[in-house]
Formats: structure tokens, C-alpha cells, sequence
């Protein structure tokens, strides 16, 4: 285990006791067993949904043929995103005055956690709160900024995190901010002055105004996205997909005349709208990424964790739409596709969306990221949403910050994760998707892409094939043995294995309904290329080998 990540485990610990206990024991002693009389695990109680299992000839066995490179891995896949809405920013990031902040008003505590995840991109100010944020009410002496309205959620915004202090944030955390310009009540004039602001090298009056603020050298910011779910009722300024098409390339074109390095994200939709090919039509030949967005989760257990293999269906139908206008359009460098919202999100409807995670969404999330590892090739960025307080990782008092279950997927992914993604065929027991019509606040439609297997698998491998990293999801609810097998190479030495699964039998919380997890990690001899090993049920695990020709 990484220095980094052990003392992040043990600062949790320390914080938040409802939070992780690590458990340094070999893996093959890891078979959680409920104590007599012991309640079950929130996740245990879960409806079970309908679905049937096949064990089919045997055993799971995990084919990953290092010959067989799927594409490089981005590590934008790993991605954040944090809002003005509910306590993600005030209380959650930036605390002004609280004893965990520093200086700036950042919570150490929770800068600590988030740095372990190793973010590739952090997404700002929204989601809905971008379609109207004025950025010029964001900078500048705080005291002087003033409180505004905010028509996303119905709130006041006291504007004193702003772009500055966010470009700050990115900076503590060593990771490329991503920002969501105002397309709903702003203007062109309005974006073209805020991308002026943060990257003008010159004398105009933007970058002086930034230099004036305490930022001498530009922020070099890459990533922007033309506005933010356009096509919703709910957002400020929405509208057709035709209206929003001429306006963007209004936009776009506009933006590479000040600054051709910017990379320029189009607001897609689910990714199989018509909405999206309208867009993807328009816009194909004017940015870099095409924007999709998916939430997911029911209360029932096996609907929660297969509903992320609706966004291998978004990605086949994405990515056939740029295809097909690449190759009509004679586009030579195709945008690829932003998944920059994505969670598992069910229970909260508020403003607050304090959402409480268990074991079952955690298998989800880890499933998510597999998922676009293997479809690296169109993927390119991945924003968690969100980061902090809101449908997030962690959550805050003023006391302590505490992980959640779907903390660890994105940690254990972002730590073991190499140069390219390889192919990982998974074969044995299996199940269907759900019958019924779906139920519940997101009505996915997802068993014809069935039958899933119960593990879920990705792999990764170094560039010259002397690593490669393996994540696991059992959703099985039982113990699954299984058989992990190199192609084009064996294992030249003895395999890391780090495994979570919840914790049970610990009572105390840090905060009400947060689950606790056990990670355990070990190490195992190969066979050759060939790694036996049992996944406990309902666990997630990463398997990190060295290997010879």
C-alpha cells in the first residue's frame, strides 16, 4: 500500500470512526461472516429485484490479453465536479473560518481526501447553477462581491468562491480545471471576457484585472463547456436543439479566434437523444468533446448495480453518431465523449441532496469506472458528481470529514490505473436483467443488454507491458471464485491484491447512516499466468502484478 493512501486511511480513521478500518491481512482471509445475531448491512436489506442467475459451465474466469490494446487511458476518466448547490462549496470545499480551514478557506481535511483520488479534471461552477453565473460577481476583493439570486436552486449566492478561488483549489489539488460558461442568461461578449480573464498573456484589460487580483501569469485553462443541459425545462435559458447549435458555433468559433489551445465540450444529452444528434451534427467539425450525462439507482439491489451498463449503451450510440459525421464530414479529429456527470443518485430530491451511500452503490460506481476504461477509446473525461456533501464521496461536519462506500472504487482506480486499457473477457455465472419496467426516478430500460456477468472486470497495462492492474466488481451476493488469466505474458512476480467490502458488525457512526468499509489488502503467487483467488460478495478489488514476456 501507497504511503499516500495509508496515511489518507488512517486520517479517516482518526476523523471519522463510522468511516474505514483498515485490516492489513492476506487476501485469503478476507470472508466477511455476519456475527450471531448481527443486523444486517444496509444494503443487505435491499430488495433483491428480479433476475435470474446462470452458472453456466463454470467457475468466473478473467481472459486479459495484453496483445489486444483497447486505447490510451486519459486520466480525465478520473474527474470531479463541484457546484454552488447545497453544501458541496460553502461547508464542504471552502469553510471559511472553521479551525480544518487554511489561509485561503479550503478544509485541509477534505483537500486531503480529495488529492488521494488523484483527480484528472475538476468541473466548475455547474450544472444548472453555470446557466446563470456571472462570473465578473466571482472576483475581485470578497467583501465588495455581491449576493445574488440563484435561479438554479432557489438560493442566495454570496459569490465569495469564485473563479480565482477555484483555479487556487485546482491548483492544491494538481488537477486541470474544466469550466462551464454561462449559455442560459450570458452572453458571448460575457464567456469571450471570462477565457480573456483567466488566459490573456497580454495587456488587455482582462488580464490585468487578473493580475490586479494576485494571478500574475495566465491560468492556461483548456477545458470549456458550451453551457450546461440546454435541452432541460428545469435549465435557465433553455432551448431547441436547432437554437442551441447556432448559437454555439456562434460561440465556438469565436472562442478559437482568442484562444485556439481552448478545448471546447458541446452539451449533449443522454447520449442516444435526438437532441444528441442534432448537436453532434451541428458541432462535430467546431470542438473536442461531446458532453454526456447519466444518473442512475433504485432500491433494489440488483437494478442499482447492472443500471451503469446503460452508459455502454450511450457510448455505442455517441460514438456511432461521430462516427458517422466524421466520416460524412471529412472531420480528421472526431470529438470523443465527456461523461462530465455521472453517479449513482436516488433517494434526495432537495436542494441539500445529502445523499447516504451503501455497499450496493458502491459496486455500481465501481462498474461505472470499468466501464470507461474499457471504452477508453471514446471516453476522455469522467466527472464524478459531486465531490463533497452533495451525491458525493465525502461528506462533512464541522468536526471531520468521513469517506463513503463510492469513495474507494474511484480511489482504487485512479491509484492502480496504467498507460492503456486491454482487452478483459469475463466469462461464467451470470444473470439477466430485470423484467418489470423499471420504477424508481431514472427508468432505464437495461435487461437487453443483458445477460451480466456478476463480476465485472477492467484492465490496464503499462505502456511497456512490465505492470498491469485488474478491477474487479463481485456483485455476486455470495463468495465467487474465480480465475484470472494473462495472455501475451505471465506474472513475473507475487500479485498486490486490495479488496473492499462493507464492515460489519461496527455500530458507531460519525454521521448518521453513513456504511463503513473494510479494505484488506494482500498478496498472492501466480501460477505463470495464472492468478486463482475468491472475491468475497458484494466486494470490489484491484489486482496489481508485474510481468514477463
Amino acid at each position: 500500500m501507497s504511503a499516500g493512501l495509508r496515511s489518507c486511511l488512517a486520517a479517516v480513521r482518526c476523523t471519522a470512526p463510522g468511516g474505514t478500518r483498515l485490516d492489513l491481512a492476506t487476501f485469503r482471509s478476507l470472508r466477511p461472516r455476519p456475527r450471531p445475531g448481527q443486523q444486517p448491512a444496509p444494503d443487505a436489506a435491499r430488495a433483491p429485484g428480479s433476475v435470474a442467475r446462470s452458472d453456466g459451465p463454470g467457475s468466473t474466469q478473467i481472459a486479459v490479453d495484453l496483445t489486444r490494446p483497447l486505447g490510451d487511458l486519459d486520466r480525465n476518466v478520473f474527474g470531479g465536479f463541484i457546484e454552488h448547490v447545497g453544501r458541496c462549496i460553502y461547508g464542504g470545499v471552502y469553510d471559511e473560518g472553521s479551525p480544518l480551514s487554511d489561509a485561503s478557506g479550503f478544509r485541509t481535511d477534505v483537500l486531503a481526501l480529495l488529492r488521494e483520488l488523484r483527480l484528472g479534471v475538476l468541473r466548475w461552477p455547474g450544472g444548472n447553477f453555470a446557466s446563470n453565473y456571472h462570473w465578473q460577481d466571482g472576483v475581485g476583493p470578497a467583501a465588495a462581491r455581491p449576493r445574488r439570486t440563484d435561479l438554479a436552486w432557489n438560493l442566495e449566492e454570496s459569490n465569495r468562491f469564485g473563479t480565482d478561488e477555484f483555479l487556487a483549489y485546482c491548483a492544491e489539488l494538481g488537477t486541470d480545471p474544466f469550466i462551464c460558461l454561462n449559455m442560459g442568461t450570458g452572453s458571448l461578449a460575457e464567456a469571450l471576457a471570462w477565457i480573456e480573464y483567466c488566459n490573456g498573456a497580454g495587456q488587455t484589460d482582462w488580464a490585468r484585472q487578473r493580475r490586479g487580483n494576485g494571478h500574475g501569469e495566465p491560468y492556461r485553462v483548456r477545458y470549456w463547456a458550451l453551457g450546461n443541459e440546454l435541452y432541460g425545462k428545469w435549465q435557465v435559458g433553455g432551448m431547441s436543439a436547432d437554437e442551441y447549435v447556432a448559437t454555439a458555433t456562434k460561440w465556438a468559433r469565436a472562442i478559437r479566434r482568442l484562444d485556439p489551445a481552448a478545448k471546447l465540450v458541446s452539451c449533449g444529452n443522454n447520449g442516444w437523444s435526438d437532441w444528441d444528434q442534432t448537436v453532434i451534427n451541428g458541432l462535430a467539425p467546431l470542438v473536442d468533446l461531446h458532453s454526456v450525462h447519466i444518473y442512475t439507482g433504485v432500491n433494489e439491489y440488483w437494478p442499482n448495480v447492472l443500471a451503469p451498463h446503460m452508459a455502454e449503451r450511450a457510448i455505442r450510440a455517441a460514438s456511432a453518431m461521430i462516427s458517422r459525421v466524421a466520416y460524412v464530414k471529412k472531420i480528421s479529429a472526431p470529438p470523443r465523449i465527456a461523461y462530465d456527470e455521472w453517479n449513482v443518485w436516488y433517494r434526495t430530491r432537495d436542494s441539500m441532496m445529502d445523499e447516504r451511500y451503501d455497499v450496493s452503490d458502491m459496486l455500481a460506481v465501481a462498474t461505472y469506472l470499468n466501464i470507461f476504461v474499457r471504452n477508453c477509446r471514446w471516453v476522455a473525461m469522467a466527472n464524478l458528481a459531486q465531490l463533497v456533501n452533495v451525491i458525493a464521496p465525502v461528506l462533512t461536519t464541522p468536526d471531520a470529514a468521513v469517506t463513503q462506500p463510492i469513495y474507494y472504487p474511484v480511489l482504487l482506480h485512479a491509484r492502480g490505473a496504467l498507460d492503456e486499457a486491454v482487452d478483459c473477457h469475463v466469462t461464467g455465472p451470470a444473470v439477466t436483467g430485470p423484467a418489470a419496467e423499471p420504477r424508481g426516478r431514472w427508468l432505464h430500460r437495461f435487461a437487453d443488454l443483458g445477460p451480466f456477468t456478476v463480476v465485472d472486470a477492467s484492465a490496464t497495462a503499462a505502456a511497456d507491458r512490465g505492470k498491469v492492474a485488474v478491477t474487479l466488481v463481485n456483485r455476486s451476493e455470495q463468495d465467487e471464485p474465480a480465475r484470472l488469466v494473462l495472455r501475451g505474458g505471465t506474472f513475473g512476480g507475487p500479485v498486490q491484491i486490495t479488496v473492499v467490502t462493507a464492515e460489519r458488525g461496527r455500530e458507531q457512526r460519525t454521521l448518521p447512516g453513513v456504511q463503513a468499509a473494510t479494505i484488506t489488502e494482500g498478496t498472492e503467487e501466480p501460477g505463470g499466468p495464472v492468478l486463482e483467488l475468491t472475491l468475497p460478495a458484494r466486494s470490489f478489488a484491484l489486482v496489481e502484478g508485474p510481468v514477463s514476456p
